[in-house]
């Protein structure tokens, strides 16, 4: 373990202020950012992930070192919700671990944000088209679980896949903001990027930081509900996402060479959807406990990624480019 970088990420102030939130409940003090400032900064924080990797798509070269890496970033949202449904089922029932499973294959666009800052203070440059593909992932994962749970439920519907889950998958607003402000910026002309480049860049990372400083305190409400459930749900949390960052690390070797993409797919695979996957659960697995799959994504696996993990995976990819 790099420890020197482990220190760099737990001092990052945008990862203070999560920590800072958490503190702040444990203190049971009244500290909250509007809901309406914090859907507005997460809404300026995927506009400004998406027009930014847009325009430095528009200046890349897309050859065949790009569609494998946008296969293999599908084949990881297809598998990884099939090995967790089955190993989740057993203890949980068909119904949370469809939803689990879901959440598990699918992404956290909070957390590749957190990514891609984590990259800037590291100075590692990552192609554009990965914002493409982090928009990609929320779909296929969701689509898999619903599949996984109508076969394995006992009540059987005829239906494997709802018409309206599947419309929610590609018409989630996180995912068309992404892809609306990805086209954008790749159509933007380089004078014309520059002139909002205040707006898009220099106040990001102000954002983030009081974003995160949010979900600090939204992950430390939700972490009294999982005490109930156990010791598998906290390992799960953990060892699964841990699992999947450290396999992708790898495995990335053999389709790029760029470290700042491969640190992203292992970010894409190891983390959890707490927004997307829950909305789209509410209409597919109505019976699925959200006091389980919403705080496992949020209060325990997004934490861990941010403060552990990203040094971790980090590590096995510099380690595999001997």
């Amino acid at each position: 373990m790099n420890f020197g970088l482990l220190f760099e990420n737990l001092s990052n102030p945008a990862l203070l202020f999560f920590l800072f939130g958490i503190i702040a409940v444990m203190l049971k003090s009244d500290l909250q950012i509007p809901d309406s400032s914090s859907k507005f900064i997460s809404l300026y924080l995927l506009f400004s992930i998406g027009f930014k990797g847009g325009h430095e798509l528009a200046h890349a070269e897309l050859g065949w070192s790009v569609f494998w890496t946008v296969l293999f970033a599908l084949s990881t949202a297809v598998l990884i919700p099939i090995y967790s449904f089955f190993i989740l089922k057993r203890k949980l029932g068909s119904q949370n671990a469809g939803a689990i499973a879901a959440s598990y294959g699918s992404i956290s666009a909070v957390t590749f944000i957190t990514a891609v800052s984590f990259l800037e203070l590291q100075k590692i440059s990552f192609g554009g088209h990965m914002v493409a593909i982090m928009a990609m992932l929320e779909a296929p994962a969701i689509m898999v679980g619903v599949l996984l749970l109508n076969i394995y439920k006992e009540e059987k519907s005829g239906k494997l896949l709802d018409r309206s889950v599947i419309s929610h998958a590609f018409t989630n607003g996180s995912v068309l903001l992404i892809l609306g402000s990805l086209v954008i910026g790749w159509i933007a002309s380089d004078s014309q990027a520059k002139g909002i480049e205040p707006f898009t860049t220099d106040i990001f990372k102000g954002f983030l930081a009081i974003f995160l400083l949010d979900m600090g305190i939204s992950s430390g409400k939700k972490l009294g509900n999982l005490f109930q459930h156990g010791k598998f749900i906290f390992a799960f949390s953990i060892l699964m996402p841990l699992f999947n960052g450290v396999l992708v690390s790898i495995l990335s070797g053999l389709i790029t060479a760029e470290v700042g993409d491969r640190f992203l797919l292992s970010i894409l695979a190891a983390s959890a959807s707490y927004i997307a996957v829950p909305a789209a659960m509410k209409i597919a697995a109505p019976k699925a406990n959200p006091s389980l799959y919403l705080p496992m994504a949020l209060a325990i696996t997004f934490p861990f990624n941010i403060t552990l993990g990203f040094p971790v995976y980090m590590k096995i990819i510099e380690m595999n480019l001997l």
